[in-house]
């Protein structure tokens, strides 16, 4: 498989090496990619250098987000247990 990842022989000659049929190989080596990857992809080969850093500081900004609302319903509970 790894011939065929670094395109030193075509996938077919690959398959055929092994004994197995091509799609079987091809479907084998997207699997591969997409666990090292995190996951199947919607659009593979359509990512962009930035894409990385935008999810995340989305994961950053929700997490964020949680800890300020734990804070200010800590405020809350702080400010009711001041009043006499």
């Amino acid at each position: 498989m790894a011939l065929a990842e670094k395109r030193e022989k075509p996938v077919s000659q690959v398959a055929k090496d092994l004994g197995l049929n091509e799609n079987v190989l091809r479907r084998q080596m997207q699997q591969t990619r997409e666990a090292a990857e995190g996951g199947p992809r919607a659009f593979p080969g359509r990512r962009r250098p930035q894409d990385a850093e935008l999810a995340r500081l989305r994961k950053e900004v929700r997490s964020l987000r949680e800890a300020n609302e734990i804070l200010k319903k800590a405020a809350v509970i702080f400010a009711q247990g001041e009043a006499p």
